[in-house]
């Protein structure tokens, strides 16, 4: 019988400066305000941690003038984990604002999309449009952490752990995946940027960073597959709805769990 997790959305940025056309390549109402917020995702049995996703630091937001609102592997310390307590990390691709603070988990070993890592290194990333959304040290990271065993490369569908796999999604970035994770009340699908939005998958608009947009299309059937067709279960990457369908945990401010279904 797969293990069954508790999972958990954790929010390290937010950015309310932006508009309907950044989130959507066809929208009625393009200049709308339309804000985002950004998480990492922990999943526990009790025993093992999984971190689905590293966010990014300070310094990135500086550059990006983005700026964070708490570091993202402090902020695990509010369920009483630290970054040393985690085992594994599925990064579920290489943009900055996912694959940030990739040396801050010394004891984990991480969990990515073959293709993924190439895109990120090949001659795409010559090009600036595509370049964009990746930051050259984070790609670094990843590189040494191959070059010390401790990267686990997947082609398409793979295992992490029991009751945790990962799916390649594409679309926004060439190698995105997805995380199905096994709860008491049923599969979730922690979909990250397959869906930035409930708006993307529900309504089937396309988000604007992306390299296959018929990928992007397909990834939305998938997600909800994935979460066994209760489209309830899908966890989009950076939808602030998030904090209204899930219950807070705690009093930080900043975590809401998601295995137990919605408020």
């Amino acid at each position: 019988m797969s293990t069954k997790w508790n999972v958990f959305a954790i929010k390290y940025a937010e950015r309310n400066t932006r508009t309907r056309a950044d989130s959507f390549i066809f929208d009625d109402h393009p200049a709308a305000q339309h804000g985002m917020d950004y998480f990492v995702w922990l999943l526990t049995d009790g025993v093992r941690n999984i971190l689905v996703d590293t966010g990014y630091d300070e310094a990135e937001g500086k550059r990006r003038d983005r700026p964070i609102l708490r570091d993202p592997a402090l902020a695990l310390e509010a369920l009483n984990i630290s970054a040393e307590c985690i085992d594994t990390v599925i990064i579920t691709h290489l943009h900055y604002d996912h694959a940030g603070g990739l040396d801050r988990y010394p004891n984990a070993q991480f969990h990515l999309q073959e293709i993924e890592m190439g895109f990120a290194t090949g001659p795409c990333m010559c090009d600036p449009t595509l370049q964009m959304p990746y930051t050259a040290e984070h790609v670094c990271d990843m590189v040494r952490h191959v070059f010390s065993g401790r990267v686990v490369f997947h082609k398409g569908d793979g295992e992490v752990a029991s009751g945790v796999t990962v799916h390649r999604i594409g679309g926004h970035s060439r190698g995105l995946q997805a995380v199905r994770v096994e709860t008491e009340n049923g599969p979730l699908c922690l979909a990250s940027d397959a869906t930035h939005y409930y708006e993307n998958f529900l309504n089937r608009k396309p988000f604007p960073i992306v390299v296959d947009v018929e990928d992007m299309v397909m990834g939305f059937d998938k997600i909800t597959a994935l979460a066994a067709g209760e489209k309830t279960r899908v966890i989009p990457g950076h939808d602030p709805l998030v904090r209204d369908y899930y219950p807070e945990v705690g009093t930080s401010g900043f975590v809401w769990r998601l295995d137990s279904g919605r408020v």
